[in-house]
Parts: C-alpha cells; structure tokens; sequence
C-alpha cells in the first residue's frame, strides 16, 4: 500500500511537458488552500499511484487528479475540478460541466495530444525551492 497524504488532493502530470508544468505552477499559485500535492506520471511515486488506482496512461497521460479514498479524475474532468478549488471567480468554470464529458475530452484530447509541439517537452525537472518541495511527492 502507498503512503499518501489523506488530506490532500494528488495532481498527478506529465513531467516533461511545458504546458502540464506552466498548468502546475498555476495551481501552486492560486492553490490558497494547500490543498494540492504534486507527483509526475514518471516519477516512482507517480507510477505507484497510476498502479494503485489501475489507470491507463494511454488513455490519460498528462493530468489526472487523485482524491485518496475518495475518487479519481481524468482530462477535462479533472482540469475543472482542480480550478473549482481555487474559488472566488474561478468558480464559474464549473458552468463548463453542462457540457458532455465526450465533447470536453474531445477538445482536451486535441490539446494533450499537440502540447509538445504547441508547448514544448522539458529536458530535465526544474529545481525546487525549500518552500515548494513539501508541495511534491
């Protein structure tokens, strides 16, 4: 079994994407309420928890939220649900849940699927503060 913080919320992201690491550092900035915790889809930890919660990562490989005990998200999904903690005006995304799942993911897998040529692959990881570490699994 995996040691996980029960009281967080576990983004887990493609780790050499631009686009995922700029979507990251905005939820560590108007995440207030350290609700969220990090993991990369290729660190150890971020496969363990792909393993533990029988994810395919051809299916969704570059956001998915993990809520241990609880439930797990995947593409649009998931982008909203991470945007509705942030509160105040960020709220009024969850107006885009009145569309169906098919058409959102249709439009995230569009993106997802051009991110690195649109938003370039990182070669390595960027260094963390002291601050920021604790933020990462």
């Amino acid at each position: 079994m995996i040691d996980l913080p029960a009281s967080k919320k576990i983004v887990l992201f493609d780790g050499v994407c631009g686009l995922c690491n700029t979507f990251v550092s905005k939820i560590i900035k108007y995440d207030t309420k350290n609700n969220f915790v990090f993991a990369s889809l290729q660190s150890n930890i971020g496969k363990q928890i792909i393993n533990h919660i029988k994810i395919d990562t051809s299916k969704a490989d570059s956001i998915i939220l993990y809520e241990p005990h609880i439930s797990y998200y995947i593409k649009s999904s998931a982008v909203l649900k991470i945007i509705n903690d942030f509160g105040g005006i960020w709220k009024v995304t969850q107006l885009l849940f009145i569309i169906p799942n098919i058409i959102r993911d249709i439009v995230y897998d569009f993106i997802a699927k051009n991110r690195y040529k649109w938003f370039g692959k990182n070669k390595k990881c960027k260094l963390l503060t002291t601050e920021l570490k604790d933020k990462f699994l």
